[in-house]
This record gives C-alpha cells, sequence and structure tokens, in this order.
C-alpha cells in the first residue's frame, strides 16, 4: 500500500513537461529580438536505437484543428564556447576514458541568438514547448502556444517508439531552431507508455552513484557494484557511453540537426530527465540550454569525461527548492524516490541556476508533488513573482552553483575489477 501510494504521487510529476519563454530587461530592450517558431518534427527512437522523423506538414491533420503550434519568445545576446574540433573533442574524451589523463581542447567563443532568460514570459513559453514534448500534437496536456512560434515537428513518437521522444520547432526562415526532449514517463499510471522502462533505466545509471545499488534489495542497472560501498570507476563510465542510451542517441539526433539545419542557431530545452540530456548535450556542443526541474547532471558529465569549456554560462537551469528531484535530496532507501525505484542521488548541476524559493515564497512542503512541469507552469511562472521584482526583476537571478561537490560521499570510487 506505502508504495503504490507513492508511486502514485509519483506518476503525475514525472509526466508533465515544460515550457519556457524570456525576454531583455528594460535597458536591453532596443538589442532584442523576437522569434517565432513552429512545429516541424516529430522524433523516435526504435529499438535498435534508429532514429526516425516525421515531418509536419500544413496538410497535416493536427494543423487543420484548432491547437495551437507557434510560439513567441523574446531573445538576448549568448555567449558560447564550441571546441574547434569535434574530432579532438572526442579524441580527448576517449583519452580521458581508456587511460586517465587529460588532454587540452581549444575552444572558439561564439556570440549567439538565445532565449532571454530574464524575461518571465520567455521562461514561461519555453516552459511550456519544454512541456509539449510529452505529447503528440493536439493530444490532451499539449499546451497551445502563442502565434509566433511556428509547427515543430515530433522526434520519436512512431506507435512502438520505445526511448528518446521530442518535438523540434524552427523559425519561419530556419535561423533558430529548439529541440524540446521528453522526460521521464512513470510505469504505474495508465501503463506509463512504451518510454517508462528506458527513461527509468536512464535516469537510474546517470544520477545515481553505483549503477541505483540504494539497497540491499535493489537490482543494478549496470555491474560495477562490488560489495560495501566500493564502485568500479571504469566500468561505470563505460557503462554511460553504450550507444542505446538517451545521451548517445541525442549526440546522433543533434548532429542530424546540424545536417537538416546547417546555418540555424540550435536551442535544446527539456524536463527533468529531457532536462539533464538537454544540458550534457549543450556541454558536449555549445548551444544556448533551458532546462527545467532537472535532476543534478554535473556528475554524469564527469564520468562521460565531458571536455570543460572555458564557461558554461548558456546552460540555464530552473527549479524551486521545494522539489527534491532538482534539490538533490529525493534519495535514501525510504525516500520518495527510492520507495517508487528511482535512484536520484546527484545534486549538483552545470551552468547556471535559477531558483524559484517557494518553500519560503509559497510556503510549499518538500514533496515530488513540485517536481512536474505543469505545476511549475501554472503555479510559479504564469504569475509575477513578487521577491524578483522587488529588486527590479522578472526571475530570480541566475548563479553558478558554488562549492556543491557532497554527492556520493559514502562511496569509494576507483578501480575494483571483477573477480
Amino acid at each position: 500500500m506505502l508504495f503504490s501510494t507513492f508511486t502514485s504521487l509519483l506518476a503525475p510529476l514525472f509526466a508533465t513537461s515544460s515550457y519556457l519563454q524570456s525576454h531583455l530587461p528594460a535597458h536591453k530592450a532596443s538589442s532584442s529580438q523576437t522569434l517565432s517558431f513552429e512545429l516541424r518534427h516529430v522524433h523516435a527512437v526504435t529499438p535498435g536505437a534508429h532514429i526516425l522523423f516525421h515531418d509536419v506538414h500544413p496538410s497535416d491533420d493536427v494543423l487543420r484543428t484548432n491547437t495551437q503550434t507557434s510560439y513567441h519568445v523574446q531573445t538576448r545576446r549568448v555567449k558560447s564556447y564550441r571546441p574547434t574540433s569535434l574530432a579532438a573533442f572526442h579524441r580527448a574524451r576517449t583519452r580521458s576514458q581508456r587511460y586517465q589523463e587529460n588532454e587540452a581542447v581549444d575552444w572558439d567563443e561564439d556570440e549567439i541568438i538565445g532565449p532571454d532568460i530574464a524575461s518571465r514570459e520567455t521562461v514561461l513559453e519555453l516552459a511550456k514547448i519544454t512541456s509539449n514534448a510529452y505529447y503528440a500534437p493536439g493530444e490532451k496536456g499539449w499546451y497551445d502556444l502563442d502565434g509566433d512560434w511556428n509547427v515543430s515537428f515530433p522526434i520519436g513518437w512512431e506507435e512502438n517508439g520505445d526511448g528518446f521522444r521530442g518535438h523540434i520547432f524552427a523559425t519561419p526562415d530556419n535561423s533558430t531552431v529548439v529541440l524540446s526532449i521528453k522526460g521521464t514517463t512513470v510505469p504505474y499510471i495508465g501503463g506509463g507508455g512504451p518510454t517508462s522502462k528506458r527513461d527509468k533505466f536512464n535516469d537510474n545509471l546517470l544520477f545515481s552513484c553505483c549503477c541505483a545499488r540504494v539497497g540491499w534489495s535493489w537490482t543494478p542497472v549496470c555491474d560495477c557494484y562490488r560489495g560495501g560501498w566500493n564502485c568500479d570507476q571504469t566500468c561505470l563510465e563505460t557503462a554511460l557511453t553504450e550507444e542505446s542510451l538517451f545521451y548517445s542517441i541525442g549526440i546522433n539526433l543533434y548532429n542530424n540537426l546540424t545536417y537538416m539545419y546547417p546555418e540555424a542557431n540550435i536551442w535544446l530545452t527539456g524536463h527533468s530527465l529531457g532536462g539533464a540530456l538537454a544540458s550534457l548535450l549543450g556541454a558536449t556542443f555549445g548551444p544556448p540550454v533551458v532546462a527545467y526541474e532537472a535532476p543534478g547532471e554535473r556528475m554524469a558529465a564527469g564520468r562521460l569525461h565531458l571536455p570543460s569549456a572555458p564557461d558554461l554560462q548558456h546552460i540555464t537551469h530552473i527549479y524551486n527548492t521545494a522539489d527534491p528531484i532538482a534539490m538533490g535530496v529525493c534519495n535514501g532507501v525510504l525516500s520518495e524516490c527510492a520507495l517508487a525505484g528511482y535512484a536520484f542521488e546527484s545534486r549538483c548541476h552545470l551552468g547556471m541556476s535559477i531558483i524559484y524559493d517557494t518553500v519560503t515564497n509559497l510556503s510549499w512542503g518538500v514533496g515530488i508533488t513540485k517536481h512536474p512541469i505543469v505545476t511549475v507552469i501554472e503555479e510559479v511562472l504564469s504569475k509575477p513573482w513578487p521577491a524578483s521584482e522587488e529588486i527590479g526583476r522578472e526571475v530570480p537571478e541566475p548563479a553558478r552553483e558554488e562549492n556543491c561537490e557532497s554527492e556520493c560521499y559514502s562511496w569509494e570510487f576507483g578501480d575494483f575489477p571483477s573477480e
């Protein structure tokens, strides 16, 4: 009874998504620009890890309904770093993984058009786009968007697709493309959909200390646990590079996007697992990222041996203090997450974080019901935030998470070969 109670609470949290819209402050308004996006594609990944795209055309049924599929977003100039050579970037990752040796990577600094995260409306618009990654266009739960975003195309939405899903939105002139990545669908409500099993596997591999070995009764998702509090580091890092995992699929999808839209600025967004994947891809390739209520992905970035760019200010996390998953406190064998079989043991985020203190300002209690993107859209982002308005801002000020190192402190990671 206790287990089913907690899992029923988890389901609506994971099954929601978010959309972000932001604009420049008044003193920068003259340099801002409003972009209009439309749904272009839906995408899916087959069990064999093949990426499938379905283009959305004006003749499609969804476009003849009242479903709104276009959106307006304010922009700003964003500094971004991209590896000068992707071959050198991947060579450095491989050398670090295989030989634990560091290799310098050259980075090109660029200033590109990105979303204006100082604008509440922009953060809200992108949150809705993020939320829509959980749904097919026109499906119940789909957020109608502002008329300036054009129609997108879904990713991973073939009937039996069980993996990486989302939508791709583009401006009419293809100058800017937004990839929205679906987060976790929980399997306990209505069957959870075909992706729920692989969603959970990726969660437990990316955000756990050692293969989701939370307690003696847990079945690890990889074979790196060595007894006691020992975990084989090489085994763990190898496990994260399997081509069937969502990060590797995201790499291929991003490469496909750059091929399809070679002159476009690409933005990434997502909620929960989708937000963490967007951030990891942003750390790899350098595009602007807005992630909502994502678990801490900094630990996974280290295990993936992503060479660090000089700055990651192009990655922005948005979350609230009542969400134990984003705050990194939904852990331990008796936590709500663990009782549902999820090992969220990471805490630290890459880039900058915009944190809504809903515990102080809205008197929210900490719990997984504050994790869903719909909750954040409807109860936080859709309304003015008085605590920010008092200091002349529309949203909380972004800041780096300083001194965030206390993850998996009880574990010993090293060379523990299997016997």
